[in-house]
């Protein structure tokens, strides 16, 4: 464990770190990595409800400050701001679902917009902070399915409420950089809009990776809605390899790098949804396909990327574990848990190896290589 807590990452050891959405799917994966970085860490989400959720199984409330409330209680989050005093924000909390947009929309609505407003006036209130990543999602952009990747600066929208709520997000955000934080010149602070992220621990319903192991591990078909659909897919460890950076250089040279910023795959390693299951069952050796499109299904897109130049050439950010390895990763991870590692061990062991990929520092910039060739 020396070099994940020396290299590539040394700028998060002893530093407070603030995760919200920290019990979450990719929130429990960056929340362990700062763990193993050494940063003093707190959460800010709500409670998880299935005890098989990847935070319980990581224990990760013995290993930081868990902080159980609500991303649109502004006055208690303004409080746990001015007491834990954090100098990086990771801001992961949200209603993350598209069909659950649909079901709730009020309630997207209020979590997205609303808990982005709060969290941006906790931070304008909260000196000590000095880098933000705010993360949304490549679904803020207007889809015209384009067979282009989206770039930062291209259209914001969304047709369904998930969408939407996370183009609103951006557009409150953007107000709030103009407004009041370019102003303090030493803030450093992002959006970040990643393409789909898998992994082993994903528990939520309705997506491509979960809904696979769970009817694998089940030995029933796995059903799917929409198999031409394509979507960025990349393992969780790569877009959290690229907010670690970020948030790196937002530390140190914060006028350079606030704004917004696209981390997926190249156009060339999109694949359909049909292709992520045949590969998942590829990997696992057993299992089968079956397409039900339900009769007045919510609308979802069939073609979504990102252009990610920005990041590869000012970051100097790529995907290390492409398609395939990554698809990899994810059904052994599974494998090892039903063959009872621990999955503290099993997700550890993972971000070892990701890390062992990274190049080391170099001396003149100790803190700011991580993703480099």
């Amino acid at each position: 464990m020396d070099r994940l807590v020396t290299e590539p990452f040394s700028i998060f050891r002893g530093r407070r770190v603030l995760v919200t959405g920290h019990t979450g799917f990719k929130g429990s994966w960056l929340s362990l990595w700062l763990h193993l970085l050494g940063a003093e860490l707190a959460g800010y989400a709500l409670e998880p409800e299935p005890q098989t959720n990847l935070f319980h199984m990581l224990d990760l409330a013995s290993r930081m400050r868990h902080v159980c409330a609500d991303i649109r209680d502004y006055d208690r989050l303004r409080a746990v701001f001015h007491e834990f005093q954090p100098e990086f924000v990771f801001h992961l909390a949200a209603q993350a679902l598209v069909r659950q947009s649909y079901e709730q929309p009020k309630l997207t609505f209020d979590t997205n917009v609303g808990g982005a407003v709060n969290l941006l006036e906790a931070i304008r209130s909260t000196p000590s902070v000095r880098a933000v990543v705010f993360v949304t999602s490549d679904k803020c952009y207007r889809n015209k399915e384009w067979i282009w990747g989206y770039r930062e600066n291209d259209e914001l929208g969304g047709h369904d409420p998930y969408s939407a709520s996370k183009a609103a997000a951006e557009l409150i955000f953007s107000s709030y950089l103009d407004s009041f934080f370019r102003k303090n010149v030493g803030l450093g602070i992002a959006t970040v809009r990643a393409g789909n992220v898998i992994g082993g621990g994903d528990g939520s319903r309705d997506r491509i990776v979960p809904d696979c192991m769970h009817a694998l591990r089940n030995g029933i078909p796995i059903v799917l809605r929409n198999p031409h659909a394509t979507r960025p897919w990349q393992h969780v460890l790569d877009p959290l390899c690229g907010y670690l950076t970020l948030a790196a250089r937002l530390y140190e040279n914060p006028q350079d790098y606030s704004g917004s910023w696209n981390f997926g795959p190249d156009a060339d390693s999109i694949h359909t949804v049909r292709e992520v299951a045949e590969k998942i069952i590829s990997f696992r050796g057993d299992g089968r396909i079956v397409v039900q499109t339900p009769v007045g299904a919510p609308h979802e897109h069939g073609l979504l990327h990102l252009n990610c130049d920005k990041a590869q050439q000012m970051l100097g950010w790529r995907l290390r574990w492409e398609f395939d390895r990554a698809i990899e990763q994810v059904v052994r991870w599974y494998q090892e848990i039903d063959a009872g590692t621990p999955a503290l061990e099993v997700t550890r062991s993972q971000i070892e190896a990701y890390a062992q990929m990274l190049p080391a520092q170099r001396a003149a910039r100790p803190a700011l290589e991580a993703c480099h060739d």
